[in-house]
């Protein structure tokens, strides 16, 4: 018997068998561009492959600081953010944006906006909630409440990588002044959507706190730091009968043992490129903590290789429930319709319990 989304979702974090494994990825535009070029019917490849349908509750915590346009070519748009950063984004190219200037890139700055970022009703897509939100419990949905805080959010979102590294060593008061404001601001919102009966399944968010093969900072800082409000953050989750997930890109092994011991319940998207290794955490970590991801997006388009490694790698990860399917990543366009054909075509026969 086929299982809706959410009954999948609820047994891999109950660590049960389902029907089969979850699928849960991010094609870029242009690699979805690239498959309806290639033969896909629709751009709703969701649809079109039979994938889990998720839907995802966000609300705005910025400080809110004026959006405009600097400059604006055939090629690129350079404009200012809500929390005060001067971009340039490429149009015809998914690429990461390149950060030109911070508008609160020290204490001094950060302190003169932090009063912009207040828990008003406004910043909840209120709209979108009551147009959507029956039909996602209908479709049988999983549905995940966003927070946005932490090293992340804050250095790529706000005040830039090197300000924030220097600032956890020289003014680590500031730091955490940061995290709690957005930790805290973005609880309550999610608090209003909750009491408001849109209620969730899962609270997940993003914190990357490494890169190939190491880590921004190391175990101490973490703990002096950051931890305490992902501990906050998984705490919360818990009191309303939530799971918690959280996002990290890069190399985090020495932080996995940590996040299990503070209750974590769901890790993405294990980075086998930066020197994640799924297999070592699933057996480690299997009974307590749920993967998502783990095969490795650049190899994608390499047939002998991605096929033989769902074959090998999938049996192991999904064993007694405990595994979403994924990319170590998200999906690049140097992925062809067919490759992406052949490698659903293969996790969810190598994927059925």
């Amino acid at each position: 018997m086929n299982m809706t989304s959410h009954e999948r979702f609820k047994r891999m974090y109950e660590h049960r068998d389902a029907d089969r494994v979850p699928i849960l990825d991010s094609p870029w535009t242009e690699t979805i561009e690239r498959w309806v070029a290639e033969g896909m019917t629709t751009p709703d490849y969701i649809q079109y492959f039979d994938l889990d349908k998720t839907a995802y509750i966000s609300t705005d915590n910025s400080p809110q600081l004026p959006v405009r346009v600097v400059e604006e070519t055939d090629n690129y748009i350079v404009r200012t953010t809500p929390w005060g950063v001067t971009l340039k984004n490429f149009k015809h190219n998914t690429t990461t944006p390149e950060n030109l200037h911070y508008e609160i890139s020290t204490s001094d700055a950060w302190y003169k906006v932090k009063e912009r970022i207040q828990p008003t009703d406004d910043r909840i897509p209120w709209d979108m909630l009551k147009k959507n939100y029956k039909t996602w419990r209908e479709e049988g949905r999983w549905i995940t409440g966003g927070l946005w805080f932490g090293f992340d959010i804050t250095h790529s979102h706000m005040v830039g990588t090197e300000n924030v590294l220097i600032g956890m060593m020289d003014e680590p008061e500031w730091i955490m002044d940061m995290f709690e404001t957005e930790l805290d601001v973005s609880i309550k919102l999610l608090e209003r959507v909750w009491d408001a009966g849109y209620t969730f399944d899962e609270v997940h968010w993003y914190d990357d706190m490494g890169y190939k093969n190491t880590q921004f900072f190391s175990m101490r800082t973490y703990r002096e730091l950051l931890k305490p409000f992902h501990q906050r953050a998984i705490d919360w989750a818990h009191r309303h009968g939530c799971v918690a997930r959280l996002h990290s890109c890069g190399d985090i092994m020495p932080f996995v043992p940590e996040l299990v011991d503070m209750g974590l319940d769901g890790l993405n998207p294990l980075e086998v490129k930066a020197g994640m290794e799924p297999e070592k955490l699933k057996r480690e970590f299997g009974d307590r903590l749920v993967f998502h991801g783990g095969f490795n997006a650049a190899r994608w388009q390499e047939r002998d290789y991605i096929l033989p490694e769902i074959e090998r790698l999938l049996p192991i990860l999904k064993e007694n429930g405990g595994y979403i399917f994924a990319s170590d990543h998200s999906i690049p366009p140097d992925v062809s319709f067919e490759d992406f054909t052949n490698i659903i075509e293969t996790v969810k026969r190598v994927g059925k319990y």
